[in-house]
């Protein structure tokens, strides 16, 4: 199968062919039908998330199921799903207390078998989070997909794959939003769009969005800010604090930067929660002023939107068809698998909301 190989940081991936085993046990092959470029990826091309190379990148897809191993229950060949990267086990204590995003027993194969994919001369090829989008197959743990409707469009489902399901999960689980609560939201990328849509979802009163460019910012309202702040024209943390009186109720950081992980936090007002989506680079340390702990102000974590993805999932496509979560308007552009390093230099000239790559 032809993929967009991964040979170490600071290089552009490498269109090639590779070889993909065939599943054994509890796996599934997905032909791959759309896979979103998502800015996680950019960070192990830029080495600021360190990965294993040969690699797949590529953690936002849908596809449809093309064969299953023998102990497969959940899923038939012909199946549309959605592909998530929390590949969780079931049985670990984080699984069976309602957390399989916190699992950290991912099924994969064991060291006395074959690699799932390789190359030509046999090298094994690692997939990131356990899939790797960016090829015309995926050969996964059943744990790793969802099935869905096939009446839902398999470009906007990836979507639901990592963004949607993070920034929305952000806001819906794990900081549990308020109805007429106010909301900062630093970063208009794909998780922060979905992060501005779940406040909206929530019914959050004012939802502030925060990025530098007219384009983030106009793609913000539409998807449902109330307001906009140009952080390359001021301290945005002033101005949050002006335009509601002493901060917001929440925060949430879509970027991955120390500094904006920092703004999120002090930008509340007293008893707010910041919670850090983007993933700030491996090493650095976030700085806090620890008096306005005083004021129980909280900061926290999440990951991958404190997904039951089973649940959730099939929750954001009744809201998606509902009209209630806008997809379509998401996608900035769509290409083919080749297009993938212009995909990652479309998001750093922030041109793009989401680029989704087809193979169908």
């Amino acid at each position: 199968m032809k993929a967009a190989v991964f040979l170490g940081p600071h290089k552009e991936l490498v269109i090639q062919e590779i070889d993909v085993d065939r599943p054994r046990g509890r796996e599934v092959l997905v032909r791959t039908v759309a896979s979103g470029v998502c800015h996680s990826d950019l960070h192990f091309v830029e080495g600021l998330w360190p990965w294993p190379a040969p690699a797949v990148l590529g953690h936002e897809g849908a596809g449809i199921v093309e064969a299953v191993g023998p102990d497969v229950t959940y899923v038939k060949p012909g199946d549309h799903v959605i592909t998530c990267p929390s590949v969780f086990c079931g049985s670990c204590a984080q699984c069976l207390t309602g957390h399989p995003a916190r699992c950290q027993n991912s099924p994969k194969r064991g060291e006395n078998e074959p690699p799932r994919l390789k190359l030509k001369d046999g090298t094994p090829v690692n997939q990131l989070a356990g899939l790797g989008t960016y090829a015309e197959k995926m050969l996964v743990h059943e744990n790793a997909v969802v099935k869905i409707p096939d009446s839902m469009p398999l470009d906007r489902a990836a979507l639901i794959g990592c963004g949607v399901t993070t920034g929305v999960g952000a806001v819906l689980n794990t900081a549990k939003v308020e109805p007429g609560s106010t909301v900062a939201v630093f970063g208009a990328g794909g998780v922060g769009l979905s992060a501005i849509q779940g406040a909206r979802i929530a019914g959050a009163l004012r939802i502030i969005a925060v990025d530098i460019g007219e384009f983030k910012l106009s793609k913000a309202r539409e998807l449902g800010a109330t307001d906009v702040v140009d952080a390359g024209k001021g301290d945005p943390v002033a101005t949050i604090k002006e335009m509601t009186g002493g901060g917001v109720d929440y925060s949430f950081e879509a970027i991955g930067l120390k500094k904006t992980a920092e703004q999120a936090f002090d930008c509340l007002a007293p008893g707010g929660t910041a919670t850090v989506i983007g993933m700030v680079p491996v090493g650095q340390k976030l700085e806090i002023d620890p008096v306005t702990l005083l004021g129980e102000r909280k900061i926290q974590g999440s990951g991958m939107g404190s997904n039951r993805f089973r649940v959730d999932m099939p929750r954001y496509i009744e809201f998606y068809q509902q009209g209630r979560l806008k997809l379509d308007e998401m996608i900035s552009r769509r290409g083919r698998l080749e297009d993938v390093n212009k995909a990652f230099q479309a998001m750093k000239n922030r041109e793009v909301a989401r680029t989704v790559l087809m193979f169908d």
